[in-house]
């Protein structure tokens, strides 16, 4: 049998590198200009390789009962790990994954293709655009992993974007957002400063050297008008390998400090991570 080579390809938004791992039989990395975007197991979808994916998936985990079908709408393709997840770990669940980079949506598509029968459909539009042409109360969670290169995109950072997810997500939806940032923490407090304008309840998910700012690193926001599960959250995240703790309540009132929300005429992207941030090997 033949051994599964790489695949380069350059695609709207950047080259684009799928690599098979060599230790696990029809799993793949995801690069983009060689920044890990994901990693997909065909075989075993539930399989989530990289932390702050696993964050995503614990949070898709709590906000359901378990096994009950969710609609999902997701921001940021990459190799459709999570759509994938939540076809296995929820069955009939209807998912639209937004992705900007149609080249990248066709060669996921091409290699990776998803199973017969997933409910996922592909859509290559802008993540606002798009959010803000969708029907009000048409999901119970929205997902944000969008990252152009390895910054989250200024347009989806504002007040105006928060209260049009608020808009697209039922009374009790969730949305979640991958989130990257380092010491003094001005985006990521920036952040939560514009969603508890729009949200009652947040919780963030990080590692504590990430919190604490010794290192740049990934940070999972959770926004939603109920209770978002934190404690159910803190035991599965602190099960991990590597493990994270959840702030919320007073403690992450006093992390957000005086950070201001973001409107769109103030709006900049995430910080650009520091050499070797999110490198391979």
């Amino acid at each position: 049998m033949n051994e599964p080579l790489p695949v380069t390809r350059v695609t709207d938004h950047g080259t684009a590198k799928l690599m098979p791992d060599v230790d696990r039989d029809r799993a793949w990395l995801l690069t983009v200009d060689g920044a890990p975007q994901s990693y997909v197991d065909l075989d075993a979808p539930e399989h989530l390789e990289f932390e702050y994916a696993r964050r995503l998936g614990h949070v898709l985990d709590t906000v359901a009962a378990p096994g009950r079908a969710l609609d999902v709408l997701h921001l940021g393709g990459g190799a459709l790990t999570l759509p994938r997840y939540v076809a296995v770990t929820r069955p009939g669940s209807r998912q639209d994954v937004v992705e900007a980079d149609r080249g990248l949506l066709e060669l996921v598509a091409e290699h990776l293709p998803l199973p017969a029968g997933s409910r996922i459909a592909l859509h290559a539009a802008d993540a606002r655009a798009w959010v803000e042409a969708a029907p009000d109360a048409s999901a119970d969670v929205l997902v944000a992993d969008v990252f152009g290169g390895s910054r989250v995109p200024a347009h989806l950072t504002t007040l105006a974007y928060a209260r049009e997810a608020e808009r697209v997500l039922r009374a009790d939806g969730v949305y979640v957002a991958n989130l990257a940032d380092g010491a003094p923490f001005a985006f990521l407090r920036s952040q939560l400063a514009t969603f508890a304008e729009v949200f009652e309840e947040l919780a963030l998910i990080a590692e504590p050297g990430v919190l604490r700012g010794r290192r740049f690193g990934n940070a999972v926001l959770v926004a939603a008008h109920r209770p978002v599960g934190t404690a159910d959250l803190a035991r599965l995240t602190a099960a991990d390998a590597f493990p994270a703790r959840v702030e919320h309540g007073p403690a992450l009132r006093r992390f957000i400090g005086d950070a201001r929300p973001v409107t769109d005429a103030d709006a900049v992207p995430s910080p650009e991570p520091p050499d070797g941030a999110f490198g391979i090997g």
